[in-house]
């Protein structure tokens, strides 16, 4: 028998002038995605905001509900998502993260590449992530087949099979 567990897509809208850019284009209510480990969200990971008050310098971070860039917009808007996996995919996308954080000074924010998603093109780089393409490569590097499009925008997780809704409403209220 296969040990199930579970891992949690979390969909955000802070209302930042970023946020509101992506939103204006891809015509969805959230712009931002990140991947927890954690029902409590305690350890979100995902590409952003380096320093919660520099929207100029970007790259792999750590997020909570309680701290950085989600404390400070606290009216941050969210759709929290689960999905199945079996025990070998999560250990393997806990080891991609844990590997991503132990380099993330080699890491960097594909701000080209989220800029040419407007224009239904897909730039890859080398170590270099919006956050979208950060889930879609750590899903799909744990074998994890979703059927998610080439050019990945926030909103396309929710149509994961499988996917199921945790919780809808202020990030910072959210509580097991």
């Amino acid at each position: 028998m296969k040990i199930v567990r579970k891992i949690y897509i979390v969909l955000t809208y802070t209302g930042t002038l970023l946020a509101r850019l992506v939103k204006a284009y891809t015509k969805k209510e959230y712009s931002h995605v990140s991947l927890s480990l954690d029902e409590d969200l305690s350890h979100m990971y995902s590409f952003g905001r380096l320093n919660p008050y520099n929207p100029f310098i970007g790259g792999f971070v750590q997020e909570s509900p309680h701290y950085g860039t989600f404390k400070r917009f606290h009216k941050t808007k969210s759709i929290i998502y689960s999905i199945e996996v079996e025990d070998d995919q999560y250990e393997h996308v806990k080891s991609l993260i844990e590997d991503i954080w132990k380099h993330k000074e080699t890491y960097r924010f594909n701000l080209i590449g989220l800029c040419a998603v407007a224009f239904h093109h897909k730039v890859k780089r080398e170590k270099c992530f919006y956050c979208a393409e950060f889930v879609k490569y750590v899903l799909e590097q744990s074998e994890l087949d979703l059927g998610l499009p080439e050019i990945i925008k926030p909103n396309d997780f929710i149509y994961i099979k499988g996917i199921e809704e945790v919780y809808r409403g202020a990030l910072k209220e959210y509580n097991l």
